[in-house]
């Protein structure tokens, strides 16, 4: 190959417009021979011939460097990556090289060039190898080389417009170059180019290897720390723009490479403040991963140095700001269980500082601390309290705990202002909100620690600090404005953010069930100093909030845990326990869905009840005359079904007093319905929700299943362990039937009021319910010895048998009750319809005789004719039933007029004529020609004309 005549080569002319078909060919001519000089350099620079002909190389490339300027062609970037790659290998031995490789890993720098719209899809494989491939040139020792690499990825984020821009007509408008004019055949092939889109080479970059490569390349900058500084720079902004970048770094182990490089040598500490954002942009978007590779013992070695490095050291703002970074980053650690901070001694330290300065120490790791008090020492503080419950979840923790006498120091941060001299001393440099936020972070730590360092909480006198900060709490209006969890929020000089993480701590000391912590808070007088608070803040107005309704259900949170098992404290409890309970059972499930906690609210009310009142007769008797129980059945029927076990298990407690039923069997709903009716409704939509098998009428349609789901009837059938419930003594607790049961047990299952037929027909289920369950137990044995394969001796088979078909054929009986209900229920039924259809017919017969009876009325009333007619037939009516006379001289006897004179009138409440009731005095007289015989008295005759 004669390399004289391939350097000496020229370039066609390229035309400025090219629309027309001579033109477009000698384009491609051209591009064909560019590909063609690109493939010759390479040739030139590998060829065993032309290997060491070093000044021909440089020409070569300074001319090929000369044409690219502007940026590299999509299409020759696999040639130029080749180019680069031999370059690399050349520099370490030649460095005449080094100039012309700088420069073009500063062409790098621009923007890909394409020819057409879719070299952007065409080449991306292309652009994503050579992106790769500019990582591994970091193998190159020299300094420079590897700045321009790195300084090359940076400026992909910060990249300026080429020389050349576009205009909007599509071309490339000239800007003012120092170069370009020179040659009138560059500049009309740069008019024929085009950057690539601003995200085209980021998009493809995070798809590359680069950041990979970049962070593998830390271990070869050791003696080049300014590399290094802008190298870690440069992973910096990788991991802040993208997830796949930090995808790729945390694949090749990146959280663990930072963290071990982050101590070296730095006197700007520079090192170390990247490193750390580094670390925070990969916890970001992969907190997991990230605590799993800084868990090992190397990484929180070189943690714990930064961190006391810039404890001891660090006094500019920056410094403490990179100090609580590290202390989050550690945090973070602390989560994770298989993390080692005991191991290393990072968490002894961790410990001292966190009691510092409210313990006096001659720690030498203390001796020299000093605080200055700042927001950035008080987040530091908060943050060391947080560390202490994270790593709480070792058993190692808390022996350490117990020897650097963590409890007592976060008690004295606990204490009230006017309760602590010692804690006043100490901290006399905190301000008096830096002292909120820091009681109420100690308060927050308590709550952990207390329940799982009881010993040393009541050596502290834990309980009795906890009452004198509620005292203090409730105290000078503690009780208005708003509240919340923050003091920030509510305000500062409020208390009721203390009051609610108080009682946080005393329900988690109390849930614990240690005897010893319950008695001592009793003895002090806890249940009714909780009563009063309890009801004071129910007495304030608009105390309807969120942290309010919180505090007020952890307090009967609290009352039942110290009164559940104890009947001396169920009596301290008292009338003034009950009358709470009472008022809070009055307020409804009105607002149980309100978001705000009042669904807590209720069954914390529900639980008082169940154990501070039920068990004591004194308190249950109270109770019952405040209407406890009818308060009891309301909230059941207002109430959601996930009330309902909770509030009937209490009504069953409740039924152990005989006083009680009467209660529940005089109760109405707002409808009119009963309790008993109420249950059963209860009893009917719970096997409607375990989808039981019932007939039409509600009665039992298979007798070998009376009782059970389908839910249960499609569960795997499997063989449980004997310490494991199986699935029908589970269901016992699961659903409301055996609660309901057990109320009729109480209440019996005779005489109750409100139950219609079909109640009934439910109610013989009811009272059968235990013999189906005993069946269902049975059966359940007898299956699971049949998947053990174990066969049971012959009496024992014969006895699993007789259970069972006596549990079927109770079932059958229970079934012919159920319909000889329904059949006399339809006999009533036919027999009403029958009253019903003959009091209809009555109803229209009167109608029709009514209406005969006017029409003759009218008749008569309107023609005279009918009106002699009707009087003649009358007359003649009369004339016939009159009797005749037995003898000749009563057919003479004289003629006898009677005369009636009204003595009373009367009215009955009835309707028309029947209404009037009238007293008559009858006299006769007798006709003329008759002998006047002398006057006689004749007692008047009385008679009514009221009709029976």
């Amino acid at each position: 190959m004669d390399s004289s005549r391939f350097v000496h080569r020229r370039k066609p002319d390229i035309p400025v417009i090219g629309p027309r078909a001579p033109d477009k060919k000698q384009h491609i001519q051209e591009v064909s021979v560019k590909s063609i000089e690109l493939s010759k350099v390479i040739r030139l620079l590998e060829d065993p011939l032309t290997v060491n002909l070093k000044e021909r190389h440089l020409f070569v490339l300074k001319k090929l460097l000369k044409r690219c300027q502007i940026g590299f062609l999509l299409k020759e970037l696999t040639g130029i990556a080749k180019i680069l790659n031999i370059c690399a290998e050349k520099v370490t031995d030649h460095p005449e090289y080094q100039p012309i490789f700088c420069e073009a890993l500063h062409i790098c720098r621009l923007p890909f060039l394409k020819e057409k719209s879719s070299d952007e899809l065409n080449y991306a494989q292309d652009v994503i190898e050579f992106l790769s491939h500019m990582g591994c040139l970091m193998r190159v020792s020299d300094a420079e080389v590897r700045q321009h690499i790195v300084e090359s990825v940076k400026s992909f984020y910060s990249s300026v417009a080429p020389k050349l821009l576009p205009d909007g007509t599509g071309g490339l408008t000239k800007t003012k170059t120092r170069t370009f004019h020179s040659d009138n055949r560059f500049s009309r092939l740069a008019l024929r180019l085009q950057p690539t889109s601003p995200g085209y080479r980021l998009q493809l970059l995070e798809r590359s290897d680069l950041a990979q490569t970049l962070l593998l390349s830390m271990a070869a900058l050791e003696n080049q720390p300014g590399i290094k500084l802008q190298l870690l720079q440069t992973l910096q902004i990788l991991s802040s723009s993208s997830d796949m970048n930090c995808a790729s770094i945390l694949q090749a182990g990146g959280a663990e490479t930072i963290c071990l490089h982050m101590n070296q040598p730095d006197p700007n500490g520079q090192v170390l403040f990247h490193s750390s954002e580094i670390l925070w942009n990969l916890l970001e978007r992969g907190s997991t991963e990230v605590t799993a590779q800084l868990s090992s013992i190397e990484c929180v070695i070189s943690l714990k140095e930064a961190f006391l490095h810039q404890l001891i050291n660090g006094f500019r703002h920056s410094d403490l700001q990179l100090r609580n970074d590290l202390l989050v980053i550690t945090t973070l650690i602390a989560g994770n269980p298989n993390s080692l901070l005991i191991e290393s001694l990072f968490a002894k330290q961790l410990v001292v500082y966190a009691t510092f300065p409210e313990l006096k120490s001659h720690n030498p790791l203390v001796s020299n601390l000093k605080l200055s008090y700042n927001n950035e020492d008080l987040k530091m503080k908060k943050m060391l309290l947080n560390l202490l419950v994270l790593m709480s979840k070792d058993l190692a923790a808390l022996q350490l705990y117990k020897e650097e006498r963590v409890l007592l120091a976060v008690l004295m941060l606990v204490r009230p202002p006017a309760a602590s001299p010692e804690r006043r001393s100490a901290s006399r440099q905190w301000s008096s909100a830096q002292q909120e936020e820091v009681q109420l972070q100690a308060l927050a730590t308590l709550c952990s620690l207390a329940p799982i360092m009881l010993e040393d909480y009541m050596s502290c006198q834990g309980n009795a600090v906890l009452l004198l900060l509620l005292d203090w709490c409730v105290a000078q209006d503690a009780f208005f404005g708003q509240g919340h969890s923050s003091p920030v929020a509510e305000g500062r000089g409020r208390r009721k953010a203390q009051m609610r993480h108080c009682i946080r701590v005393l329900r988690s000391v109390t849930s614990s069930g240690e005897e010893s912590v319950n008695q001592d808070l009793c003895d002090q007088g806890t249940i009714n100093q909780l009563l009063g608070i309890l009801m004071q803040m129910e007495a304030s107005p608009d105390e309807d909030d969120l942290v309010s309704l919180e505090i007020k259900s952890d307090i009967q949170l609290i009352l039942s845990a110290l009164c559940e098992r104890d009947m001396h404290r169920k009596e301290l409890f008292g009338s003034e326990g009950v009358e709470m309970a009472v008022h809070f059972l009055k307020k409804g499930s009105d607002k149980f869905y309100s978001g705000l906690g009042h669904n807590k609210l209720i069954l914390s009310t529900v639980d008082c009840v169940w154990s501070c009142i039920v068990g004591c007769y004194t308190t249950e008797d109270y109770f019952l005359a405040k209407e406890g129980a009818s308060l009891l059945m309301d909230l059941l029927s207002s109430s959601p079904r996930c009330v309902h076990c909770n509030v009937l298990a209490s009504l069953l407690e409740l039924c152990d007093n005989p006083n009680a039923l009467s209660h529940i069997l005089s109760w109405r709903d707002s409808s009119g319905q009963t309790a008993p009716r109420f249950l059963l409704q209860l009893w009917m939509d719970e096997e409607e929700e375990l989808k039981v098998s019932r007939d039409q009428d509600g009665g039992i349609a298979d007798p070998q299943r009376p009782i059970l789901g389908v839910y249960q009837q499609e569960d795997p059938q499997l063989s449980f362990p004997a310490n494991v419930p199986s699935a029908a003594v589970l269901e016992l607790s699961e659903n409301l039937r055996s609660k309901v049961y057990s109320i009729f047990c109480k209440l019996g299952f005779h005489d109750l009021p409100g139950l219609s037929r079909k109640h009934y027909v439910t109610l013989s289920v009811v009272r059968r319910y235990l013999d189906f369950k005993v069946g269902e137990v049975w059966e359940e044995v007898s299956r699971e010895l049949g998947l053990d394969g174990v066969r049971p001796t012959t009496p024992d088979e014969e006895a699993l048998s007789a259970v069972c078909k006596i549990s079927e054929d109770t079932a059958r009986k229970v079934a012919a009750e159920q319909r000889s209900i329904l059949e006399l229920q339809e006999k009533e039924d036919i027999s009403e319809e029958q009253l019903m259809y003959t009091e209809i017919k009555s109803h229209w017969k009167q109608k029709e005789l009514t209406a005969k009876s006017w029409d003759s009325y009218v008749s008569r009333t309107s023609n005279y004719e009918i009106l002699k007619e009707v009087k003649a037939q009358r007359e003649e009516y009369i004339e016939s039933s009159r009797p005749k006379p037995e003898h000749e001289e009563a057919a003479v006897h004289p003629t006898e007029l009677i005369l009636g004179k009204v003595m009373s009138v009367e009215r009955t409440g009835s309707s028309g004529p029947a209404g009037v009731k009238l007293t008559l005095a009858r006299t006769s007289i007798k006709a003329s020609g008759q002998d006047q015989a002398a006057p006689t008295t004749q007692d008047p005759e009385y008679f009514s004309t009221v009709k029976d």
